[in-house]
């Protein structure tokens, strides 16, 4: 476990990244420069805030979230893996146990490079197996996350199977985007794409508008589909791209009004602040790696702001 002290010694770059311990104990990396200001935990490598300059926060975060060791931080980027949602039995393992969403995001990451490139932090996390992973049956894996952040955001994970076997996993970057309201935002880059909804028992569905308005409760893996996916926001002025690399799924996540009963962690109305838009590879689009393979997934998001007086970009 890297200490606070041996982080700022070894990390740190003046006016730019430092490390803090919050009252609980975590530690976060805090980011200031000319582009933007962000905030990274290493409890799941969990990114909480990221803001441009001249933007808004382009991220949710939940006033409720706990922030302890062993729970997940609700809100900003959690990274999935090794498993989307519950856990399933697949040809390589029939094993059904483990945690929501996987253990990587609640897992302790390292620290293993930090750079400043003109105004862009640059900034690599890394998982190993421990006790966790081994009683999961996860021992011959390593995960590097790779964050470069400035007036863009790209996050890259990268998944090295040290294993004389294949391995079988899905992942996800979970991105909760702040936005004015969720009823106003329109969504576009998944028309005519398939997609299961888990509102609705799973039911295999496609989109036949050309753009995705919310209404109620939002829960949709796309499958197949590369795309690049852009949110318009008529309330904060500004339109969020979220574009990707090696993702086939992409997930559009909105609880609605069921968010204080389902979600303990969230306010009942804070609905209303969020829509996630997920870079992933699940269900059918999972990753089936080769020995001594990597594989990279990255989500490159970037904010468009425009006047009152303009109309939205089409």
């Amino acid at each position: 476990m890297q200490t606070l002290e041996q982080l700022n010694e070894h990390f740190s770059i003046p006016g730019a990244l430092t490390f803090e311990s919050d009252s609980g104990g975590l530690i976060a990396a805090r980011v200031s420069t000319p582009a933007c200001t962000a905030e990274i935990y290493l409890h799941g490598a969990h990114l909480t805030a990221w803001q441009p300059a001249g933007h808004s926060p382009a991220l949710f975060l939940s006033e409720r979230s706990v922030f302890a060791a062993d729970k997940a931080i609700r809100g900003g980027v959690p990274i999935i893996f090794p498993w989307f949602g519950a856990r399933t039995a697949t040809p390589q393992s029939p094993r059904t146990d483990g945690p929501s969403h996987g253990f990587a995001r609640t897992s302790l990451w390292q620290v293993a490079f930090a750079a400043l490139a003109g105004d862009d932090l640059h900034l690599t996390l890394t998982l190993a197996p421990d006790e966790a992973s081994r009683s999961l049956g996860f021992d011959h894996f390593q995960l590097a996350y790779e964050l470069v952040l400035g007036a863009e955001l790209r996050m890259r994970l990268t998944v090295a199977n040290q294993a004389e076997t294949s391995l079988h996993f899905e992942e996800a970057l979970h991105t909760y985007l702040a936005v004015g309201d969720a009823a106003q935002v329109e969504i576009r880059g998944l028309a005519n794409t398939e997609f299961l909804d888990k509102t609705d028992n799973l039911q295999r569905k496609r989109q036949t508008e050309e753009v995705l308005t919310l209404t109620q409760e939002t829960d949709r893996p796309y499958l197949n589909t590369a795309a690049t996916v852009t949110l318009d926001d008529p309330i904060l002025r500004r339109r969020i791209a979220v574009a990707k690399t090696n993702s086939l799924t992409t997930v559009v996540w909105n609880p609605w009004s069921t968010a204080g009963a389902k979600l303990p962690d969230m306010d009942p109305d804070s609905w209303r602040s969020m829509t996630c838009i997920e870079t992933a590879n699940a269900a059918e689009n999972a990753i089936i790696l080769a020995p001594h393979a990597a594989h990279t997934m990255e989500a490159h998001l970037r904010l468009e702001k425009f006047e009152s007086t303009e109309k939205l970009p089409q």
